[in-house]
């Protein structure tokens, strides 16, 4: 197996998931070469005998040939039967440019390798729900482009990549998944996206000041657990019958905003961060892409919660008999709040000092 996107905590989950549902699995990971040393640590913290069945080539799943050379990508393309494409990025405040390399590029990239392997039984196109861009209504599994518009370039950037993934689907045996907002799929050291700029809302607004919730509370929130994500796809991506369809991977009934936030706070008693530093805060408040947040939360909040129900019958008729199914937010709640408390804690985690001529101590900032 090759999985694009290593070593980000979603594509590190998939690689774990194979590993240890598959004794016979190898896999390969991609890897930049400014992410080698964090991808050797990954495989660390797999073990020793899943990290021997794991080899990590330095390429760029963006440049040509995924940035490898001749005889690795012959190797790839002579013996890889199942490929997840999880190299993609989505973090508030993303331009155009960085949008469309992290997940146009790649995504093009590996259609390319697809379409020239002799074994491959299935590519797995990790998408996102989030392609439905300004939609209200009902989304349908099979929808994609409906003339919507979108608030954040990433969203448009994946509904571009998932467009060029369809269009291979005539050459290549293709699975498409589209996740909602991912519990358990981001680590200090990453980007904060729409969702955990919610939470942390959520969980840094007084008691006593209201949440701008909106359409009174009763908009869905489209939020599930990592663990799902990762069984489904990984199942779906194993069925015959799943290739050249696409799968939202949901919650069929969507807790609501209002319940969302109550759950949230519930699950963060004892938790400091109704007590975040004005230091952290200023911080965080400095992540470029925040500042269309900070001025106005309503609007955030109805951009991530809006009146928009996804169609899930497909991926849940697939599933039917796996074993797998989705969870609802109060069990995995806890989770959330502490990959947010993770965040925060990264922020104000001070840097080693300089060795440059005079340095001084910064602060860490992972988001930069």
């Amino acid at each position: 197996m090759l999985i694009n996107g290593f070593p980000s905590l979603y594509a590190q989950r998939i690689t774990e998931h194979v590993l240890s549902t598959n004794t016979r699995a190898f896999v390969y990971a991609v890897v930049r070469a400014e992410e080698k040393a964090e991808a050797d640590r990954a495989l660390v913290a797999l073990g020793e005998a899943a990290a021997a069945r794991t080899s990590v080539l330095e390429g760029d799943p963006a440049a040509m040939d995924l940035g490898l050379s001749g005889s690795e990508y012959r190797q790839l393309v002579s013996e890889v039967d199942r490929i997840h494409h999880a190299a993609h990025a989505a973090w508030v405040g993303m331009d155009e440019a960085t949008a469309a390399r992290a997940n146009v590029a790649t995504t093009a990239e590996i259609l390319e390798l697809a379409r020239a392997s002799s074994s491959l039984e299935a590519l797995v196109v990790h998408s996102t729900a989030a392609v439905s861009g300004d939609r209200t209504g009902v989304v349908y599994e099979e929808d994609l482009e409906a003339g919507q518009e979108f608030h954040d370039e990433a969203a448009r950037a994946r509904m571009r990549a998932e467009a060029l993934a369809r269009r291979a689907g005539k050459h290549v045996p293709i699975v498409i998944v589209r996740p909602g907002a991912v519990v358990g799929a981001s680590g200090p050291g990453e980007r904060l996206d729409a969702l955990h700029l919610a939470a942390l809302l959520a969980l840094t607004t007084p008691a006593e000041i209201p949440l701008p919730l909106p359409q009174r509370g009763e908009a869905p929130m489209h939020v599930v657990s990592m663990d799902y994500v990762v069984r489904a796809s990984c199942a779906l991506g194993r069925m015959r019958e799943a290739r050249g369809k696409t799968f939202h991977l949901v919650d069929p009934h969507p807790i609501s905003a209002r319940r969302f936030f109550e759950v949230l706070a519930r699950a963060a008693r004892g938790s400091t961060l109704r007590q975040v530093p004005a230091s952290a805060a200023a911080m965080i408040l400095r992540t470029p892409g925040i500042e269309r947040f900070v001025r106005s939360p309503k609007a955030f909040l109805e951009q991530i919660a809006r009146g928009v129900r996804y169609d899930a019958r497909a991926a849940t008729s697939a599933l039917a008999g796996t074993g797998v199914t989705c969870a609802p937010f109060e069990a995995y709640a806890e989770e959330l709040v502490r990959e947010v408390e993770e965040h925060v804690s990264a922020r104000r985690a001070p840097r080693p000092p300089s060795s440059s001529p005079g340095g001084e101590a910064e602060v860490y900032d992972p988001f930069a």
